[in-house]
């Protein structure tokens, strides 16, 4: 039968700690007995509702064999959970999935109380999270593109404006209030992709324009909270071309959502000089991310799909450490990233209670380090610059001087290991990219 119950959980949560103005919430769970840990999910929807700044008051879950398609949860649950969030005091319900739209509206009426669900919440943290202008017009495109197909029931006035009585004279003279609100959602909508479109030329433009500089590209990613910005703060403190250029370093659930690209230039003891790299933060990824905020956010995603090498940043101390790797594994392959180069990061070796030293390498592909010690980012940068300065050969060329602009470009984009003037021109020993080697194979020696 839909909806029967195998077994069910429910917990009052009476901390004290929540903000007067924040909205109490009861948290609803479903149990389906396919994911790997459902109290894990729990856990994180709880930290979701915080980061929208609610107060969660309780929490109720249900173990059955299958959804219930009109309720999501059995009836008798439903039941349930509107007697404890009258107990809770919640003011709102959350769902730990989405929820379909009929669902939704059925909820509402049975519960009398406004229903979200998982999708639903992390669009409202990431409208908070929202600073810059493109990151606010990909917030709303995603929000609208979920209302859309959920207007049946969100508002209670959807009466006929034309026609009166059940009369049919009038019929054709007005629309439904909800064909007047999916009219100006889509408007909206179109509009929204139009600005999106044009803050995504140029934003292809700086793109075009660091690839053509032949300097790598390296991009963080990983779960939310696993500490990519720290790592991107670490490294502009140390070798960044404009020390002020940091992000936004909390922990929270996705504290950043903005891609944001920075110039690294590491110098010191050991390192070469002159071989740069652009590194960028991307918005975190989570268990049940939105496929609309993939698909909203791709423009600065495409950050990590133009990545000479990604460092897949995860958090070593996380018990859930294995599943959260999985999940950006996942959303890589969605966003067709899969076959980039890949050094994993596990960051917070200094929280994760294991014996071994950090900051170490292991194997080609793997670091631990703690992201705000400074050996570990020194090593973290020698490891980037070992992978993506690989292509990088050494090569001697005589150049004319009429072509001082090509003496120019290897300073440039190559690291000058000694330059002589000579009598038909100056001697340059370097070690530039293989690309920019054939390029000017008439100047070889």
């Amino acid at each position: 039968m839909p909806g029967a119950r195998y077994g069910s959980r429910r917990q009052q949560l009476r901390s004290g700690t929540g903000d007067e103005n924040s909205t109490k919430v009861l948290l609803v769970g479903l149990d389906l007995g396919t994911e790997p840990d459902f109290d894990h999910s729990m856990e994180e929807l709880k930290s979701l509702a915080e980061a929208a700044c609610k107060e969660v008051v309780g929490i109720i879950t249900q173990r059955s064999g299958e959804v219930n398609k009109a309720f999501y949860i059995g009836t008798g649950k439903v039941a349930e959970a509107r007697d404890f969030a009258v107990q809770c005091g919640a003011e709102e319900v959350v769902f730990d999935n989405t929820l379909s739209p009929s669902q939704m509206r059925n909820l509402g009426k049975e519960l009398g109380l406004p229903v979200m669900d998982r999708t639903n919440l992390i669009l409202d943290i990431f409208a908070i999270r929202a600073k810059s202008k493109e990151a606010k017009l990909q917030v709303e495109a995603a929000r609208l593109q979920y209302i859309l197909p959920r207007l049946v029931g969100m508002r209670e006035n959807l009466s006929r404006q034309g026609g009166t009585g059940g009369s049919m004279s009038n019929r054709g003279a007005g629309e439904t209030k909800l064909e007047l609100d999916r009219r100006k959602i889509e408007h909206r909508i179109s509009e929204l992709k139009k600005e999106l479109e044009d803050l995504n030329q140029a934003r292809e433009t700086m793109r075009k324009k660091r690839t053509q500089s032949r300097i790598p590209k390296v991009a963080l990613i990983g779960y939310t909270n696993a500490g990519k910005s720290t790592i991107m703060n670490r490294m502009v403190d140390r070798y960044g071309d404009n020390k002020e250029k940091t992000v936004l370093e909390e922990d929270m659930l996705f504290a950043t959502l903005d891609t944001s690209v920075r110039c690294i230039q590491p110098q010191g003891e050991g390192l070469e000089e002159n071989r740069p790299f652009f590194l960028s933060d991307t918005v975190g990824f989570i268990h049940k991310l939105p496929h609309g905020l993939v698909k909203a956010f791709h423009s600065t995603l495409e950050e990590v799909e133009n990545a000479d090498l990604l460092l897949h940043v995860a958090d070593c101390s996380d018990p859930y450490c294995k599943e959260h790797m999985k999940t950006t594994q996942e959303t890589l392959a969605e966003l067709h990233a899969g076959e980039i180069p890949v050094i994993t990061v596990y960051n917070k070796a200094d929280k994760s209670g294991e014996e071994f030293p950090y900051p170490q390498i292991v194997g080609d592909n793997k670091i631990y380090i703690s992201a705000k010690e400074p050996d570990s980012i020194a090593l973290l940068a020698d490891m980037i610059l070992e992978k993506v300065y690989s292509d990088f050969v050494s090569a001697e060329f005589l150049i004319p001087y009429e072509k001082g602009n090509v003496v120019s470009y290897f300073m440039e984009h190559g690291q000058i290991i000694s330059q002589k003037y000579q009598e038909m021109g100056t001697l340059l020993c370097t070690k530039c990219h293989k690309a920019d080697r054939d390029k000017y194979r008439q100047f070889l020696v």
